[in-house]
């Protein structure tokens, strides 16, 4: 018989394509899990995954079963919630996915709020990849996530919150400050940087690039926005930041300034998630309005 375990291995192999951190985040050697994954597929009859140079990818059959075996994780885990809320024990914890792009810069406020009304209430904050954590959500593995839309996913309630200005930044001694009057033309040719391409972040400056005539510097991804702000405020080129960023402790205008050209009104929308008919909804949709408040706070 298929076991919880086996199918929770599966999913963390096909989130990760990657044997090592599938194998740590399952606290397991690496060994074991190939051991794992060879039960799995001797019982199924199948093979699930295959070997390519930089890791592994899922075989036709592995994509086929996939979905499956994240609805019963999630099932399982739906079905534990509804077996608290009927022993009357309120959630006591909360498994919070959140980008990086976004979660240091507004959780902090959204947390004291939530601490003060309810004061036993544990939220376990993951940063990560926003596709990898819906993938995640979807399979039970998480409660509730925080990411830019689009959001896409069968079972999923989506909670529009509010909507963040993108701001375009240069270094102090950029030309294009010297001018009393910037137009879009004004950015055509310019590079600007950006973060990994699997965030949707990275997505939305292509194609605000792509609209403005700009390119994408391609040979080097920013791993935070304080790395974009710093290359920025050395001279590598411009970059888009989020209002929550530049208004943090941690982000500003120390070493960058604001240049953008008149009409200029970009943004970003966010929303929260959680699958749809989960045990706590209401709970997640009372955290969600808090983020909402802070997220729209000048």
């Amino acid at each position: 018989m298929v076991t919880l375990k086996q199918l929770g291995m599966f999913v963390r192999l096909a989130e990760t394509g990657n044997m090592g951190e599938a194998a740590t985040a399952l606290n397991l050697t690496q060994p074991a899990l190939s051991q794992q994954l060879r039960k799995l597929e001797d019982r199924l009859g199948l093979r699930l995954f295959e070997r390519v140079p930089k890791g592994l990818q899922l075989t036709p059959s592995g994509r086929e079963l996939l979905a499956g075996a994240r609805a019963v994780l999630s099932a399982v885990h739906d079905f534990e919630e509804a077996a608290d809320r009927l022993a009357a024990r309120p959630a006591g914890a909360i498994r919070f996915g959140v980008t990086p792009t976004l979660g240091p810069y507004l959780m902090p406020r959204v947390i004291r709020r939530l601490h003060q009304r309810y004061p036993e209430l544990r939220i376990f904050m993951r940063e990560g990849i926003p596709a990898i954590h819906q993938a995640e959500l979807a399979a039970g593995e998480l409660d509730m996530v925080l990411s830019p839309m689009p959001i896409v996913g069968r079972g999923l309630h989506v909670e529009p919150l509010f909507r963040e200005p993108l701001r375009i930044v240069a270094p102090p001694d950029d030309p294009l400050l010297s001018r009393e009057r910037l137009t879009r033309a004004d950015f055509a040719g310019r590079t600007f940087l950006t973060l990994d391409h699997r965030h949707h972040y990275h997505r939305q400056i292509v194609e605000i690039c792509e609209d403005l005539q700009a390119s994408v510097l391609a040979d080097y991804e920013g791993t935070s926005l304080d790395a974009l702000q710093q290359m920025v405020g050395s001279g590598v080129g411009l970059a888009i930041l989020p209002r929550l960023y530049i208004r943090s402790g941690a982000g500003g205008l120390d070493v960058v300034r604001i240049a953008e050209p008149e009409g200029w009104a970009h943004y970003r929308s966010i929303a929260a998630v959680w699958r749809t008919g989960a045990a706590y909804a209401d709970l997640y949709a009372e955290v969600a309005q808090v983020i909402a408040q802070e997220g729209r706070t000048d």
